[in-house]
């Protein structure tokens, strides 16, 4: 069994979506057309979602950090 990581986008095709293997994977893994392969998907985390609600926040980044040294003084 061989394992090959890497990233794809996902297309358009007609109404249906697709990704495009590139040729060095192809290559590498001597695929041909009608050659069944399993993939495992993954939806990256983007930083937004981590981070995003952090804009709602009322106090600046001087004020947390004052704060923050009170807490060891």
């Amino acid at each position: 069994m061989v394992s090959v990581k890497m990233e794809c986008v996902v297309k358009k095709w007609g109404n249906s979506v697709g990704v495009i293997l590139p040729k060095a994977v192809v290559r590498e893994l001597q695929l041909k057309p009608k050659d069944k392969i399993d993939i495992n998907i993954e939806q990256g985390i983007k930083a937004k979602d981590i981070f995003g609600g952090l804009s709602n926040w009322k106090i600046n980044a001087q004020r947390m950090k004052d704060e923050s040294r009170e807490d060891w003084g």
